[in-house]
């Protein structure tokens, strides 16, 4: 079994009884949970000082074994208050040398890009430890797609997408939209050509995530790609006022605008049921009359 080494970089974990949950169920399946101390710290809506938050992530650089699963309790915000002082050339060179299997979403994002961004290092966007693996019942699908991603060389995911027929390939890079859209013009932001761009995010009206997706497309990011995939956001409901604009709608107008394929209908996100992603990873995107399929190679997996 793995050891599984908690981080807490971004809010505090209101839920504390999922979190306690998650960890009760990694370790029922005999896993060891090291660091849980950083559940319940605290200050303000953080989980914890600047330095705490900081040190969970530069600690990283010299934390010794292999076979070790980086994983966050929880997203909110936080993250982006520590990307000028992180030690990216430390957790680079860590990875060259045993790399660590670092999961997260969310408000997470900007550290996964910024690994990306600086010294194209590879992370997993999946589950995290209190609203994922600490649900009131663990989704079996989201279980099984964190562990196929973690232990398989070459991974395989299909669903029944909606867009137009395409075949490409490319590095599969992305994570929730409001944080990859924060870090534009930043060096933290990844600048990959021919790319397939995974996008997610929560609690967004659609028009915000209009705006975001439109900053993306005038900023050029969207065109410098191969697909863009899209995947759930969550609480994105349109009120009496939108008269029919809607997600559907607005997605609509986003394809208009460009000439790659939008695809939809991935479980990924910030819903029960989320497959998990090696941000990073080379990728194969096919899209025709019988579904979806994205299949990824060149991620560090468990060896045991």
């Amino acid at each position: 079994m793995s050891q599984i080494h908690l981080i807490a970089p971004s809010g505090y974990c209101i839920n504390q009884d999922a979190a306690q949950r998650g960890v009760q169920r990694l370790e029922d399946l005999g896993h060891a949970v090291s660091r849980q101390a950083v559940i319940p710290r605290r200050l303000e809506r953080f989980a914890g000082t600047e330095a705490q938050r900081l040190n969970d992530i530069n600690s990283l650089v010299s934390l010794q074994g292999e076979d070790i699963i980086v994983l966050a309790v929880r997203g909110g915000y936080g993250a982006s208050r520590l990307l000028e002082s992180i030690d990216w050339a430390g957790l680079a060179k860590r990875q060259q040398q045993q790399p660590l299997l670092i999961c997260g979403h969310s408000d997470f994002t900007v550290i996964q890009l910024g690994l990306l961004a600086l010294h194209n290092v590879i992370t997993f966007s999946g589950p995290m430890l209190a609203g994922n693996f600490g649900a009131p019942e663990l989704d079996a699908f989201t279980q099984d797609h964190f562990w196929r991603a973690l232990r398989n060389p070459v991974l395989n995911i299909e669903w029944q997408g909606q867009g137009p027929h395409w075949s490409c390939e490319g590095q599969l890079w992305g994570g929730n939209l409001a944080m990859l859209t924060s870090l534009i013009g930043t060096p933290w932001l990844p600048e990959i050509e021919n790319g397939i761009l995974v996008l997610e995010d929560i609690n967004e009206h659609p028009f915000r995530v209009e705006r975001m997706l439109l900053q993306l497309y005038h900023a050029g990011i969207l065109g410098r790609q191969s697909a863009i995939v899209l995947g759930s956001f969550s609480g994105a409901l349109p009120n009496d006022y939108d008269a029919g604009y809607s997600l559907e709608t607005m997605i609509d107008f986003i394809r208009s605008r460009l000439d790659i394929p939008v695809i939809t209908g991935l479980a990924f996100g910030h819903e029960q049921q989320t497959v998990t992603l090696p941000l990073g990873a080379h990728a194969c995107l096919t899209h025709d009359r019988t579904g979806t399929r994205l299949t990824m190679q060149g991620h560090p997996v468990l060896k045991a």
